[in-house]
């Protein structure tokens, strides 16, 4: 079997190549939150380590991040020899949608997705941003949409439905659906505000719309370590479909 050699065809993408023929790639790209993911595809094992150590060499000061299936140890295996912890594994998870109207609790009302005063709206994502940033990291949120503009966190707010508890913005909740299929990007509640029924709220509101719609099911994903997520998620009927190891590499 002939050596395996590294060619860089760009500035984010590198090959690995045997006998003139392309035998597998590695790949960066930036996420829209702004981690630099590295993706290695190969077709023939003993080109996984030269790809990885073409990439790392290339880019020591950068903080690097990839995706693994949990249950794909050998893949996890070649990630760690080449400097790649787990940081964080995330749940994926398939939620039954609704034709009913879920009734609120006490206190809480929710204004549909586009109806939501914007001012009022900007200054909650800001707020429940830095309490999330303050507790777990906002890296253990999904992959969020990218700031548009600079500096602005909400790229769309025609897509974000509001939880009101006694008359204060509480929550809300982003959902995205495309040819039949939906995503529900982020539920998230301020912290003086939880355990009062806002979440659970926002999330029938999210499911009963979509189910209107004729979407069936909507897609979800959560942090392992999040519990109360989790519990919330399957109270509707949420069913785990796979599960993913992300592994970052920091300059040494």
């Amino acid at each position: 079997m002939n050596t395996v050699t590294i060619t860089r065809a760009d500035e984010t993408r590198w090959q690995a190549v045997a006998d003139e023929r392309i035998v597998g790639h590695g790949d960066l790209s930036h996420r829209p939150d702004g981690r630099l993911f590295l993706s290695i595809d190969v077709w023939r094992d003993d080109a996984f380590d030269p790809l990885a150590a073409a990439v790392l060499a290339a880019r020591p000061g950068d903080v690097l991040h990839t995706l693994v299936g949990e249950e794909d140890h050998d893949l996890t295996a070649r990630w760690e020899r080449a400097g790649f912890t787990v940081s964080r594994r995330e749940g994926q998870y398939l939620v039954p949608t609704r034709t009913e109207t879920t009734r609120p609790a006490e206190g809480v009302t929710i204004l549909p997705a586009g109806t939501a005063d914007e001012p009022q709206l900007r200054a909650l994502d800001r707020e429940i941003r830095a309490q999330v940033e303050a507790a777990v990291g906002w890296h253990t949120m999904p992959a969020e949409l990218r700031p548009c503009p600079p500096g602005d966190t909400l790229v769309d707010p025609s897509l974000y439905a509001v939880a009101v508890v006694d008359g204060r913005y509480a929550g809300l909740a982003r959902v995205v659906s495309r040819r039949g299929a939906a995503r529900i990007g982020l539920l998230a509640v301020r912290e003086e505000h939880r355990r009062r029924g806002a979440g659970q709220a926002l999330l029938g509101h999210a499911l009963d719309t979509l189910g209107r719609a004729g979407i069936a099911a909507a897609r979800a994903e959560i942090d392992r370590a999040n519990t109360a997520a989790t519990a919330l998620f399957e109270r509707f009927g949420a069913r785990r479909t796979g599960c993913l190891a992300e592994l970052v590499r920091r300059p040494h």
